[in-house]
């Protein structure tokens, strides 16, 4: 296990290929290990299950720490949970039969992750492509910010429920526009996307395109956030009445809203000849 902190060295990881990085290297720099008895209740945690605990930069996001986190995992096999999701008991259940079957010759798998209104969860079908579980030598990802693990294949989908039950709504307006945090990933977002998918932390990706959708804002930002500001809701809209969350359809236009200021602010800091280094 790892947390971001400042370290001091780097205000963000190195962008190696952690795949390729040999199991008994050294430490990249910006990460050390922490194995003292007087780190707080975290480490403590994280030895009471037999872990180790790694520090690192503080990114205000996990994503551009998940190469790390991988390569140092001592095991093939990833499991992702944040600190505000549980699983159900039939996924418990099921991750228990799953670590003492055959290694299954795919990628991972994905769950449901019911939309929860700060109070319940308002379904129990639907999002249902959390991917939870998957072979870190069956994916590839470039480290940014609302990216996720691209698989060798595609991922199974399980009927079975991983809890995400914050103190606030888990989707809605507050999320996407009113959060700080939403401005920032948008800016660490526009500032990976102003130069190469090489210059992030990665794992197992060595193209210098980032994946489709990025790569389209890149070649065309301006259309591509009008594109979405438009199809995004349609799409969203036909989700939630199919699953007959009429009381989630205020939140409609939000996803195209995100990705149209992505779009306009991509163009604007290009415009203005700003640059990753």
């Amino acid at each position: 296990m790892f947390a971001g902190e400042e370290t001091g060295i780097l205000d963000r990881p190195q962008p190696l290929d952690f795949a390729e990085l040999p199991k008994n290297a050294p430490l990249p720099p910006g990460y050390e290990r922490v194995d003292r008895a007087d780190a707080g209740a975290l480490a403590e945690l994280v030895s009471s299950q037999g872990g180790t605990l790694f520090v690192g930069p503080r990114c205000f996001q996990q994503e551009p720490h998940w190469p790390f986190a991988w390569w140092s995992a001592g095991n093939d096999w990833i499991l992702r949970f944040d600190a505000d999701e549980f699983p159900s008991r039939e996924l418990r259940n099921w991750l228990m039969s799953f670590r003492g079957s055959p290694d299954p010759q795919q990628p991972g798998y994905t769950c449901i992750w019911p939309l929860w209104n700060g109070k319940r969860a308002l379904n129990s079908t639907w999002p249902n492509d959390r991917i939870f579980l998957f072979d870190k030598r069956r994916v590839r990802f470039p480290g940014m910010v609302e990216e996720v693990p691209i698989p060798e294949g595609e991922y199974q989908r399980l009927p079975l429920v991983l809890h995400h039950q914050p103190r606030r709504k888990s989707f809605g307006i507050r999320n996407l526009v009113l959060r700080k945090q939403a401005y920032h990933w948008r800016n660490v977002i526009v500032h990976s996307l102003l130069s190469d998918a090489t210059n992030v932390p990665r794992w197992r990706w060595r193209l210098r395109e980032w994946p489709p959708s990025w790569e389209e804002f890149r070649s065309h930002p301006l259309r591509t956030a009008l594109k979405r500001l438009v199809l995004f809701p349609v799409y969203t809209a036909k989700i939630l009445l199919h699953h007959h969350l009429y009381s989630c359809l205020y939140s409609v236009p939000l996803a195209g809203l995100h990705h149209f200021l992505i779009g306009v602010l991509l163009y604007w800091r290009r415009s203005n000849n700003q640059s990753c280094d």
